[in-house]
């Protein structure tokens, strides 16, 4: 069954908003796999995953927790509270950052980089499978560019 949302008055379907829905619709069920992937093989979901992948991009100098909510997309309690457990797990450090001790710094431990690297053997094929698994290396490129210009 295919879902219409109906634009306004005009009570016709929009194509926009089908697209919108197959988008939100395909994203849900990639979530989805790749979560029980990694549910089932006893490691962490993709929110610790972009946690790690994002402070261990920012090198030594490390991610200051606000950079990593910028980059996060999650509100700034969410990403409190899940610093401070991946921070208890070892697999970051959090240091103070400024001279008065207000600030912190975010850098990954090697147990961090040891971890982001595991779930990616798991992460990497449950998306391929997601993706290239039901399109053709043609249809995966066109997607690629598509989406890049939503996002400009």
């Amino acid at each position: 069954m295919q879902t219409h949302v109906f634009s306004g008055m005009q009570n016709k379907p929009d194509k926009s908003a089908d697209v919108w829905i197959q988008l939100a619709r395909a994203h849900s069920q990639i979530l989805r796999s790749t979560e029980a992937a990694l549910k089932s093989s006893n490691l962490p979901g993709l929110s610790w995953y972009d946690v790690l992948l994002e402070v261990e991009r920012s090198g030594r100098n490390g991610l200051r927790p606000f950079e990593l909510e910028e980059r996060m997309l999650l509100p700034q309690y969410g990403v409190s509270r899940l610093v401070d457990r991946i921070e208890k797990s070892g697999l970051i450090s959090v240091e103070p950052y400024d001279q008065d001790g207000r600030g912190k710094r975010l850098t990954i431990t090697k147990s961090g980089k040891k971890m982001r690297q595991e779930m990616w053997t798991i992460y990497g094929p449950a998306l391929k499978t997601a993706i290239s698994g039901k399109l053709s290396l043609a249809e995966v490129q066109d997607l690629r560019h598509i989406l890049i210009k939503l996002n400009t």
